[in-house]
């Protein structure tokens, strides 16, 4: 972690859910969302609060000392209207919102519920839709080997092995831990109750609805996808652009399910472009358009 964190205790959902919020950087509003195992801070949030005020809140659930937290949501339109809540509560108003997995799928939601609160949208690898003849992965169903195949361009490489022991620790087997390790076991703990949380909304089929709300986003929108992505097949990203009307599609190569992370450079330089293209003026081609 190399930026200066912050983190508070929000108070929603009147207010029965208390859940931290890591922040960091200076600069217009951006709001990320986590992946299905829970909010670790890492390289590509550094990326983001380079030029942003990033806001990186926890999964209602995931947060320390409120796992009880997700008892309060009975289904997704609960879940989207705590987040217009929690953004309120921060005073957050026209945020650009960046997901991962889980969390891209959470962003295009806000986005199609509250189509002119937010300037720009990121969706690395959403989940959200579903096809039969390339059926998103049941992830939560799976060990570590399988786990690390289908989400690692290189499952057995030091991208994976560096990446895993910490954002895949639900998938590790617990037989073998060193039982003095309370840090490993911790991570497994956490990130297991993570799964099980996010899993309220994505099981057993990740599809509540979402394709038919796609094209109420209004918000320029990116998909980052890695080409070897065995989790969500990259297939899907034509799905979503096809849905979206102002979008664009970066498909990263030797990259799977986490592009931000196996490939940074590629990820950082197509979002870095996208993030430019928010604060450019409008062509008089947009203009008319937007008109």
């Amino acid at each position: 972690m190399n930026s200066t964190t912050n983190e508070q205790i929000v108070n929603v959902w009147d207010p029965r859910v208390n859940t931290r919020v890591i922040t960091a950087g200076d600069g217009p509003p951006l709001v990320y969302f986590h992946g299905p195992v829970g909010l670790y801070w890492d390289g590509f949030l550094d990326f983001l609060s380079e030029d942003h005020s990033v806001y990186a809140p926890e999964h209602p659930g995931t947060s320390p000392g409120n796992p009880r937290g997700i008892d309060a949501f009975d289904d997704l339109a609960d879940l989207v209207l705590f987040y217009d809540e929690l953004f309120e509560k921060l005073g957050i108003e026209q945020p650009v919102l960046v997901g991962h997995s889980f969390g891209a799928m959470i962003a295009a939601e806000v986005a199609s519920y509250y189509p002119d609160k937010i300037k720009g949208l990121v969706l690395i690898a959403p989940l959200g839709l579903w096809r039969d003849d390339a059926p998103v992965a049941r992830y939560q169903m799976m060990g570590r080997e399988e786990m690390a195949r289908i989400s690692f361009y290189d499952s057995d490489g030091p991208v994976a092995r560096q990446i895993l022991p910490t954002y895949r620790a639900a998938f590790i087997e617990t037989e073998g831990l060193d039982g003095d390790d309370e840090a490993i076991q911790d991570a497994v703990l956490r990130s297991t109750w993570a799964l099980a949380c996010t899993g309220k909304f994505t099981w057993p089929i990740p599809e509540l609805g979402l394709k038919k709300r796609l094209h109420r986003i209004k918000a320029p929108t990116l998909l980052v996808w890695g080409a070897q992505d065995g989790l969500v097949p990259p297939i899907y990203a034509e799905d979503f652009a096809q849905a979206i009307k102002n979008s664009k599609v970066a498909v990263i190569e030797r990259a799977a399910h986490l592009p931000q992370l196996e490939r940074p450079d590629a990820t950082q330089e197509s979002i870095g472009r996208f993030f430019d293209s928010l604060s450019s003026p409008l062509s008089e081609v947009e203009r008319r358009a937007e008109s």
